[in-house]
């Protein structure tokens, strides 16, 4: 469904993303950034399964910038080395990134965000630095560290209570610190719930989450 190409971040660096369209006029542009397992068969779902929906969505290869067509799989030598390559990852690297990609997507009309595991970390700082409509992050670990930045789009956080890397009450810190923002527990859901690829997806907890971010999408981006 989706092509292949490449865009150029504002420093010159050339990287790849995967782009599917709606069969219609497209409601609005969703950017969709990876785990740390690169834009894989699951990520190039997610971006079908968006322009099922109406949406065009472009994931980036933010992994491009150290390493290129990273595409690992759920296994503990693929989480390991996903782990290395996003351990060495510039955050300031991965915003321009996301702002190139994001503006390759305005002549969409509005423009989203939806991140998963370390992208959902990522969907944070791109709330906060970016001039999106809105942004949706799943299971970002690292938002925490960012508690002191404040989004300035409609935004949206999903957690899971089972999720062994990211304690509940650092959950409870960001709903604290930012009431303006949207967060959803889901009490039997792992870290990765939303990946059909992996063990720890629950079902209804993706449905759910699913529903509440499409309705999310539609409220925001008309």
């Amino acid at each position: 469904m989706g092509e292949h190409s490449t865009l150029t971040s504002s420093d010159g660096h050339e990287f790849a993303t995967y782009t599917a369209k709606p069969s219609g006029t497209a409601k609005g542009g969703i950017v969709v950034v990876q785990e740390i397992f690169g834009v894989n068969a699951h990520i190039r779902e997610v971006c079908d399964g968006l322009a099922a929906d109406g949406y065009r969505a472009t994931a980036p290869a933010l992994f491009d910038r150290l390493q290129r067509s990273v595409e690992l799989g759920y296994t503990p030598e693929g989480i390991g080395a996903g782990r290395e390559i996003m351990m060495k990852m510039d955050w300031n690297k991965s915003m321009e990134d996301v702002k190139a990609t994001a503006a390759s997507l305005k002549g969409e009309g509005k423009v989203a965000l939806v991140g998963y595991c370390w992208g959902g970390s990522v969907a944070w700082l791109a709330a906060c630095r970016d001039s999106l409509d809105c942004s949706v992050g799943y299971y970002g670990g690292r938002i925490v560290d960012f508690l002191d930045e404040q989004p300035n789009c409609p935004t949206l956080l999903h957690f899971g209570d089972k999720d062994a890397s990211i304690p509940v009450e650092n959950v409870e810190k960001i709903k604290a610190a930012h009431p303006e923002v949207t967060v959803h527990r889901y009490a039997e859901a792992e870290h990765g719930f939303h990946c059909d690829h992996r063990g720890s997806y629950h079902a209804e907890s993706a449905k759910i989450a699913r529903e509440r971010t499409m309705a999310f999408f539609a409220e925001n981006l008309g």
